[in-house]
């Protein structure tokens, strides 16, 4: 997987299982059927940095890419593992489809991956499942289940 790629077929056990924690995370935290957005930088299950948009603040791309710089930047300091690349996961309500606010957070974290020349993982995560915007691998679950 890289930078420039996104998430491809087969996915390593690895990534699932932490792409799996992020939804199963999600599901139990929010229990709204509509709610914020919230960008999550770090490791799913391990230490992460969280960022909300209130529902008047409108972001520029350049205020979004300063925004995942600095989450990078602080998450890497934290890293469970010396060298371990953060990941974005993006929460939000609706459905698992590609929408406007997808594209503009993928816009803003491949300008700060780039510039802090990290490989980018970003999915979208709902309470239902995930999805990269840049391949379209998903994954969806009808009903969670906690291992």
């Amino acid at each position: 997987m890289s930078a420039i790629d996104g998430i491809h077929e087969p996915l390593t056990r690895p990534l699932h299982t932490v792409l799996r924690r992020a939804v199963a995370d999600h599901a139990a935290r929010e229990r709204r059927r509509v709610h914020p957005p919230l960008l999550h930088v770090g490791w799913p299950g391990g230490p992460e940095d969280v960022f909300v948009v209130g529902p008047d603040e409108e972001l520029d791309h350049a205020l979004r890419t300063d925004v995942v710089a600095a989450l990078l930047h602080t998450s890497r300091r934290h890293a469970p593992v010396a060298g371990a690349v953060p990941m974005l996961w993006l929460t939000r309500s609706g459905p698992l489809e590609v929408g406007d606010l997808d594209l503009a957070w993928l816009a803003a974290a491949r300008s700060a991956s780039s510039e802090a020349a990290v490989d980018l993982v970003l999915v979208v995560v709902t309470r239902r499942g995930w999805f990269d915007p840049r391949t379209g691998v998903r994954r969806e679950w009808k009903r969670l289940r906690e291992r």
